[in-house]
């Protein structure tokens, strides 16, 4: 009864604060559509939560742009998954809107949302292909703030696969027209249009200067519209963080280090407060660059570390990771670690070809699809891309020569301990061999020897009355066979990995004296108890190793502790001088 009298409550409780749909007004759903523009410059969350009260209508057409803007803010947040899902919903309801101005309007949109989320994705070209069908829906019916939008993005595409001329030529054309079309904005919406206008203006001759470092008058262009971007700035908080590391980057290029590192201080500090680990690798890999340049590599290191640590948890091979291996391999050369500067101009090769190769790929079919009259003289852009590409490519091979040069030497010791490891194991595989066979005879003789020659067990007080009666020990071959005997069946119980197998530990187990084993031992194997000990434990090893795969996977201290040895070190000093190699070497080997 009470669970019926709780199911009543609840659903008389669920149904009194339901939230029915709510309907806009066109001036609301205007404000909300502005809202979530500015929330795309930095604050996500708010974005989406402006889209959950969107959601509430029952209008397709403002259904369809909730879902088409939030696609967007997922892509921004990392959720390539939930992105694809948001964008399916909003073609879903786009499909039930009657062929109107509206419905194209609200098919450009959709494009330049989709064309931004390729353009997050690294897929250039088929961001391109989205931007331009939005400019077709939208120059169809007259859109010129929707026009301005697309070709604004196109620009920033062109910029990211190097056509930075081309970026400028559409970017200042734009800021022109945004002047003459002030009338049709509201106040935060132009001021939005010119922060990202003059923000994609500055990156455009700041990246067209990297490749032209002759020509310093672009570098006074991009700090001119970083700047203007900054003022522009104030109530975007991604806009304002984008001018501000870029003018950062653009004072470390005019070598003044001080203001660059008050900027990289204070944007990596917002990092931290923000927990936005993205913009903290950018921060971090900038100031590795600068304490580069200003040859304090020590603190570069620290830096550039935290770049690859970043990159290794979020998975992602970007600009900043391949650049700060780059300028860590340099730093270890002046160093002059060699090791640590193969591997990082390794890891920078490996990332760059990688990188470079898909980049080269975007660019081409990004100025295939253009299409323009432009096309030759981009194409030539491209040409000098690659060409200055070629002569870094030419430079790091002599670099990589150089640092073969170097550490040559140790490569060929390493082959050469490689070889004498192979052949030194090939050896003890053929002793072990014959060690087995050994033993079998061994055995048999002493079988033999113990029919022959029936032992009589002796008496503590007799052992020490023959010591006292022959100091040579002169032990009768059958007694000393019992003890040969009793000794192999220790070593087939793997008694000798026991940490305390001493020969007062034997002595006791085969119930003779110490003095007596000794003897045996010496008489027999040619070596003393505690050298016999070792060479038990050693060539358990080696077997080991041979036979089972896992074995060799262990630590040099795991082994160790398996036979019974106390550390690590003295182990390997037993194993190198049973081998010539140490154990690592050895397995690495077989």
């Amino acid at each position: 009864m009470r669970l019926i009298i709780s199911f009543l409550f609840l659903f008389l409780l669920n149904t009194a604060v339901a939230q029915p749909t709510k309907e806009f007004t066109e001036q609301e759903y205007l404000e909300l559509q502005d809202k979530i523009r500015f929330s795309i410059n930095g604050n996500y969350d708010d974005g989406l939560a402006y889209v959950d009260q969107l959601l509430k209508s029952k209008n397709e057409e403002r259904l369809t742009f909730a879902y088409g803007v939030s696609s967007y803010l997922y892509q921004l947040k990392g959720n390539v998954a939930e992105s694809d899902k948001k964008y399916a919903q909003a073609l879903k309801h786009l499909q039930k809107i009657p062929e109107t101005d509206n419905k194209d309007k609200l098919q450009s949109y959709l494009a330049n949302y989709r064309g931004l989320s390729f353009w997050k994705r690294g897929n250039y070209a088929k961001a391109l292909s989205s931007y331009q069908e939005g400019i077709k829906y939208s120059t169809k019916i007259k859109d010129v703030i929707q026009i301005l939008r697309l070709k604004a993005n196109i620009a920033m595409l062109n910029e990211s696969v190097g056509n930075y001329q081309l970026s400028i030529k559409i970017l200042r054309q734009n800021d022109i027209y945004l002047d003459r079309n002030e009338s049709l904005y509201e106040k935060d919406l132009f001021q939005n249009s010119k922060s990202n206008t003059y923000i994609n203006l500055g990156s455009s001759y700041e990246g067209y200067y990297s490749k032209n470092r002759d020509k310093k008058y672009l570098l006074d262009s991009a700090e001119y519209f970083y700047k203007k971007a900054i003022s522009y700035s104030d109530k975007f908080i991604d806009n304002n963080i984008t001018a501000k590391l870029s003018l950062g980057n653009v004072y470390v290029f005019k070598k003044d280090f001080k203001n660059a590192e008050k900027i990289y201080y204070d944007i990596a500090f917002y990092a931290k407060q923000v927990n936005s680990e993205s913009l903290y690798q950018i921060a971090s890999f900038n100031l590795g660059d600068l304490y580069y340049a200003t040859k304090k590599y020590d603190r570069a290191l620290i830096f550039l570390k935290k770049v690859d640590s970043l990159s290794f948890k979020s998975k992602t091979i970007d600009n900043s990771y391949f650049k700060s291996n780059y300028l860590q391999a340099k730093i270890y050369s002046i160093k002059n670690e060699p090791e640590l500067a193969y591997k990082h101009s390794k890891l920078y090769l490996d990332s760059y070809e990688k990188y470079e190769g898909n980049m080269r790929e975007e660019a081409l079919e990004v100025n295939f699809q253009l299409g323009t009259a432009d096309l030759s003289e981009e194409m030539l852009d491209v040409q000098k891309k690659y060409k200055y590409e070629v002569f870094w490519n030419k430079a790091l091979k002599v670099f990589y020569v150089i640092l073969v040069i170097g550490i040559v030497f140790f490569l060929i010791k390493n082959i050469r301990d490689k070889n004498k490891a192979q052949k030194k194991m090939n050896a003890l595989i053929e002793e072990f061999k014959a060690n087995l066979e050994k033993k079998e005879i061994d055995k048999t003789e002493i079988e033999k020897s113990k029919i022959e020659n029936p032992v009589i067990e002796v008496s503590d007080l007799e052992e020490v009355h023959l010591k006292k009666e022959n100091a040579n020990l002169s032990i009768d071959e059958a007694k000393e066979n019992k003890i040969v005997e009793k000794l192999l069946a220790l070593e087939e119980k793997l008694e000798y990995l026991n940490a305390d197998f001493t020969l007062s530990y034997a002595a006791k187990k085969i119930k003779t004296n110490t003095t007596y084993l000794s003897y045996v031992v010496n008489k027999r194997f040619g070596k003393s108890f505690g050298e016999y000990s070792n060479e038990l434990k050693i060539n358990y090893v080696i077997n080991q190793m041979i036979t089972n795969h896992l074995y060799r996977k262990y630590s040099t201290q795991a082994i160790a502790e398996s036979v019974g040895f106390k550390n690590a070190v003295s182990f390997a000093k037993s194993f190198r001088k049973r081998t010539g190699v140490s154990p690592a070497q050895f397995a690495n080997n077989i």
